[in-house]
């Protein structure tokens, strides 16, 4: 493994070289805060960002919003949480069967819980409320965090496919409608030519991207994934996301019932 290859290295080996460019630029170039590698990175002008995207109309018009628990996204969940929307958050790695945590500030606030601390993932999955697929509302805005992007869509996080899963369980389970908009704030530097990440037709592509210079709305006119392309998921995956587990089970059930 290389000296800043993930665990999960290998899988798409051009995508894996396109990911150490950009954190390898990222950090060359001062952008970066903190070290890059391995993760969604955060970086300069990440609020600059979100303020953006909270100016948006489609923003402001959403009541529940979904956002990764990357550091980036911190500030888009500040502004979720001070513009009194639901907050789903991803459980980091979606390691428990309760993978997503709702938080509210009105709860928040009651408990004498701060709206920045809260907005931090090492506080929210602590103060949030996990909640089960059948305790959640529609989602009306899907925030994904990403190492690299494309105008027309294209998208890759730190290489374990955790955004695809989380999108994946959240249409399987009739809570991400194919139109809900898919957006992610990113820097400016992390947005590469097209040819650099081709879609795959398991791809969640993003609907709009957010940089700290403007707002990209991609030009990918076709259908979303379905629901969870199971011949996509890893053996890793399963030994480590429960959630994956049980509804793979309930699949399997259901494909083997009598039509």
């Amino acid at each position: 493994m290389g000296d800043h290859e993930t665990g999960w290295a290998g899988r798409h080996t051009g995508k894996d070289a396109l990911r150490n460019e950009i954190w390898s630029t990222l950090k060359a170039n001062g952008i970066a805060i903190d070290d890059p590698y391995n993760s969604i990175p955060n970086f300069v002008g990440a609020d600059i960002a979100a303020d953006r995207l909270a100016a948006l109309p489609v923003w402001q018009q959403a009541r529940v919003v979904k956002c990764n628990p990357d550091a980036p996204q911190a500030h888009v969940r500040l502004h979720a949480l001070r513009d009194g929307k639901t907050l789903y958050m991803a459980y980091p790695r979606l390691a428990v069967e309760k993978c997503f945590l709702e938080l509210k500030a009105d709860d928040l606030l009651a408990r004498g819980v701060s709206l920045e601390d809260a907005s931090m993932w090492q506080n929210a999955i602590h103060v949030g409320k996990p909640v089960g697929f059948d305790e959640m509302q529609p989602v009306d805005i899907a925030v994904t965090g990403c190492v690299a992007v494309t105008r027309s869509g294209g998208r890759t996080g730190k290489g374990a496919g955790f955004a695809d899963i989380e999108f994946g369980l959240l249409r399987q389970t009739g809570l991400l409608a194919p139109q809900t908009p898919i957006i992610t704030t990113i820097h400016s530097t992390m947005v590469v030519p097209d040819e650099r990440l081709p879609l795959q037709p398991h791809d969640t592509y993003l609907t709009m991207i957010v940089t700290e210079q403007e707002v990209i709305y991609t030009t990918v006119d076709g259908p979303q994934p379905a629901g969870i392309d199971w011949t996509q998921i890893q053996p890793d995956q399963f030994e480590t996301i429960p959630v994956l587990r049980r509804l793979y089970a309930e699949y399997q059930k259901k494909s083997a019932s009598p039509k």
